[in-house]
């Protein structure tokens, strides 16, 4: 997929500044989404007159993530929050996925408190007030208490991210990751869209989850959390 590959590797910007520009705020050279939406951002190069356009748009006390090639050095008006890699996976040429029997739900905004506790105790990634706007959301429930879900974030051409894919401690090892992975991947071979992801380079167990569901590493990259202090 030689033709996306200078959209994956600043995926961010490739999303904000097309698909997703109703959801985000910036210019020509840095968006970011709205706050209650994801603190993700992104800059279409580096060097001092990106990190300007970044700092026009984020207040003080504003917490933003930067990731792939708009991870970059902001200097003394940001403070660093966490840093990370990340790898980049990619499903192309591959079947549809079996879809382990589950009790799947779809989710809407009426659970999104139990989505943010559930992100709150699992750290998947970041995840909103209105995230749930960016995509479609599945979830598994034990007892009416939500124990798993997963979904969709970043659009980049004809490319869909699957995200916030967790699971409740007390509920790992049933298979519902898997269950969950399987039919938000087959949604996006139905609309004609390529599955891609990010998880940490340091969670293996997720990555070798990822490979038996037919994802192959595409690419390795630096993930930036900062706040604007000045």
């Amino acid at each position: 997929m030689p033709a996306f590959d200078a959209l994956l590797d600043n995926p961010v910007w490739s999303c904000l500044g097309h698909r997703h520009a109703t959801f985000s705020s910036g210019g020509p050279l840095a968006r970011r989404y709205h706050a209650d939406i994801s603190p993700i951002s992104g800059v279409a190069g580096q060097g001092p007159e990106y990190v300007a356009a970044l700092e026009a748009i984020a207040g003080i006390g504003d917490d933003i993530a930067l990731l792939g090639a708009s991870a970059q050095k902001l200097g003394a008006n940001w403070e660093t929050l966490y840093t990370s890699q990340l790898t980049q996976m990619i499903r192309k040429d591959t079947p549809p996925l079996p879809e382990p029997q589950a009790d799947v739900v779809n989710l809407d905004e009426r659970d999104v408190p139990e989505m943010l506790a559930l992100v709150e105790l699992t750290k998947p990634g970041p995840f909103r007030q209105r995230t749930i706007a960016l995509g479609k959301f599945i979830g598994i429930r034990d007892k009416g208490k939500l124990v798993a879900m997963a979904g969709e974030r970043m659009w980049i051409d004809s490319l869909r991210e699957v995200s916030a894919v967790c699971t409740h401690p007390d509920a790992q090892g049933r298979g519902y990751a898997r269950a969950l992975i399987s039919r938000v991947v087959n949604r996006m071979l139905r609309a004609g869209e390529t599955p891609f992801l990010h998880t940490e380079s340091k969670n293996l167990r997720a990555i070798e989850v990822y490979r038996t569901l037919g994802f192959v590493t595409r690419a390795e990259f630096p993930l930036l959390v900062v706040k604007r202090v000045t």
